[in-house]
């Protein structure tokens, strides 16, 4: 069962939550992130970012960078634009976007759960970006931005976050410059904040990395450093567990990942679509974007026109976690077999484009000649995800995109 436990969070007043809260880490570049913080001196983007308050062309994992990240995180302190609350806590965190609203619980995971496998994933991870997030969080000695992580749904638990949503006014509440809005409430009642914890220790089997796969391992990388350097070592300790925010899966939504090439392997483009007949029912809808709906069914933007692929029986096997994935029916009936494109992770040939973006992404890359042809896929399922994890298979690269993004800075879990 799941270890999820309430801790002191490290919050900002009220007053400059707004200002304070910003996109995660690796969803911008330093000049993107130099952008957002303008004009915002209280923008946590100067402690997950902390290049922008360095010289330009500064080394991004220099040592100088880091102690500047430690430097403006002592001084967010010091100037009380983070305040610690007094009693451990679980906090909700609710976002709203296209009318929709999604509450997870804000909690301390543990360590020792995902290196035993109850904290569960479905992507691998680069050493480089792990060793990253490790070096901060040693740095700053705490988690300044939380893993999105999921849950099987407890009715329990949702009965107790309804009722303090409903009962309770929010510390913060917010529209962040992307339309989204940001809704934030501590777990006030000390019997409250036990029975949640009970309810994942004894509800919860399992929780899934849903985002947040490099900082999640970084963190449990931390705690065994922690721990190896610690004598006294008992288990409790606040590196022992680092933050998440925990959504129950039956209210997240996964947005399409698609794929953009740069060419066509030497075909012209009649030839790949006659290609592309072998293993698909290929019908042309014509100059307006078409969008999939359904499993198996694909669109492709191509020479100005878009396409409905229809993969053929028999050309997938949907009794296979990883074989029933549209992304795995592309990658081998398409950018394999006809496009030579062997290693998505290696291959220069192709980029990947958020759904959130939009179809129309797709089209203006091709209509401006900076790639070839497009495809755009139906959402992975919530269900698709929790099956791979559970049987311990690996999902192919840029196959899940979840929106909206977590805010950075409207809680902070320190680990002494």
């Amino acid at each position: 069962m799941a270890i999820v436990k309430p801790f002191k969070g490290l919050r900002p007043p009220k007053e400059i939550s707004k200002d304070l809260a910003c996109l995660p880490y690796d969803v911008m570049n330093s000049d993107e992130a130099a952008v957002m913080a303008k004009g915002k001196d209280c923008s946590l983007l100067h402690i997950t970012k902390a290049e922008i308050d360095c010289l330009a062309g500064t080394d991004v994992h220099s040592e100088t960078v880091y102690n500047k990240a430690v430097e403006n995180f002592n001084m967010f302190q010091k100037k009380g634009w983070l305040v610690e609350d007094s009693e451990a806590k679980f906090y909700i965190y609710a976002q709203t976007m296209n009318g929709r609203t999604q509450y997870g619980i804000v909690g301390a995971a543990a360590c020792e759960d995902y290196n035993k496998g109850i904290i569960k994933k479905h992507e691998l991870t680069r050493p480089d970006k792990e060793e990253d997030r490790m070096i901060l969080t040693r740095y700053t000695k705490a988690n300044i931005e939380p893993v999105f992580f999921s849950y099987k749904a407890v009715p329990e638990i949702d009965a107790i976050v309804e009722n303090i949503v409903k009962n309770q006014k929010a510390d913060y509440d917010f529209v962040a410059e992307d339309g989204f809005g940001h809704h934030f409430w501590p777990v006030i009642d000390p019997q409250t904040n036990k029975k949640l914890e009970e309810l994942f220790a004894t509800k919860v089997p399992y929780t899934y990395v849903a985002d947040g796969h490099h900082r999640t391992a970084a963190a449990a990388r931390i705690g065994l450093e922690r721990k190896s350097q610690n004598p006294k070592h008992t288990g409790n300790e606040e590196y022992n567990f680092f933050m998440a925010v925990h959504f129950p899966d039956n209210q997240l939504n996964i947005i399409d990942y698609n794929r953009t090439v740069k060419d066509l392997n030497g075909l012209s483009e009649d030839q790949l679509i006659e290609k592309l007949k072998v293993s698909f029912d290929v019908q042309v809808i014509g100059t307006e974007i078409y969008k999939p709906s359904k499993l198996h069914e694909f669109s492709m933007y191509l020479g100005g026109k878009w396409y409905k692929l229809n993969a053929k029986p028999g050309t997938y096997n949907d009794n296979d976690p990883i074989g029933v994935l549209d992304v795995t029916v592309l990658s081998n009936l398409i950018l394999d077999k006809v496009l030579d494109i062997k290693d998505l992770r290696t291959s220069t040939r192709i980029d990947f484009v958020g759904g959130i973006r939009g179809l129309g992404e797709l089209k203006k890359r091709v209509d401006n000649g900076s790639m070839k042809v497009a495809f755009a896929l139906y959402p992975v399922s919530m269900q698709q995800l929790i099956n791979i994890a559970d049987s311990g298979n690996i999902m192919p690269p840029k196959t899940t995109w979840f929106e909206p993004k977590l805010r950075s800075g409207l809680v902070i879990h320190k680990l002494d």
